[in-house]
């Protein structure tokens, strides 16, 4: 029987913004990005146990006492080391297969989720990607096998953030496939995903518009409405190149 986990590495510590999975989207409310993320996966079905995977270090202890408010399960591991995380997310809740985006990125395109499962479960693959989107709104399905295999085989930058690095540089080794998001969500003038301040407050901008969407807000709204905000667009354009380059490390 396959188990899809979501594993969600998760730390505070970073050079541009001090704990991201834990910035308020909502400030009023207090609900955070982290909030979003976990309230969306866990509303889809295929997606069986959503797990934290928390950095060592007591500046984590944040997201064990977050993980027991949300009724989760919650790991800890080195805090380079995010593959090995991910694969220890997996290995606590017995997962076959781990669903993984970046704990700091609160409007993944959940709409696909379940079509992806599916092709990645048909196809029989180890990594289905969803590549070529809006940064922050893709995910990758990944078999908890590949993931072991990437981390005793790989080297110390594959054991590291960059998790599907492995795979995605040893594509002979696996069995991959790949989704192709509709047209309109291919957009390089935009990014919704928290590592700066600007984009935080692109991020609460749309939060506010459309909270009483939340937590599953549809992409094309988001785009549509930001369409219409130059002046938040304009926050996030120096960022968005150098975004683009790396998001599918």
């Amino acid at each position: 029987m396959r188990r899809l986990v979501a594993a969600l590495a998760c730390r505070n510590q970073g050079s541009r913004l001090y704990g991201k999975p834990l910035q308020n989207l909502d400030i009023d409310e207090g609900i955070t990005i982290l909030d979003n993320i976990v309230d969306c996966l866990l509303s889809i079905d295929v997606i069986d146990a959503v797990v934290l995977g928390a950095a060592d270090g007591c500046e984590n202890d944040c997201y064990s006492e977050y993980a027991n408010s949300k009724k989760i399960n919650c790991i800890r591991g080195d805090e380079i080391d995010v593959l090995g995380r991910l694969i220890k997310c997996g290995e606590q809740v017995g997962a076959t297969d781990i669903f993984r985006s970046t704990s700091e990125s609160p409007f993944p395109l959940y709409s696909s989720i379940d079509s992806a499962w599916q092709q990645h479960l048909q196809e029989r693959n180890d990594a289905t990607f969803l590549d070529d989107i809006v940064d922050g709104c893709g995910f990758e399905i990944l078999t908890l096998d590949a993931l072991q295999k990437s981390h005793m085989n790989g080297e110390d930058k594959h054991r590291s953030e960059l998790c599907t690095l492995y795979i995605r540089e040893n594509k002979e080794k696996f069995r991959i496939g790949s989704l192709s998001p509709d047209a309109r969500y291919v957009r390089k003038d935009i990014r919704l995903t928290v590592d700066y301040p600007e984009d935080l407050i692109v991020c609460r901008a749309v939060y506010k518009k459309f909270k009483h969407l939340a937590p599953s807000i549809p992409l094309q709204d988001i785009l549509t409405y930001l369409d219409g905000q130059p002046e938040l667009l304009k926050l996030i354009s120096p960022f968005c190149e150098e975004g683009y380059s790396t998001m599918y490390l």
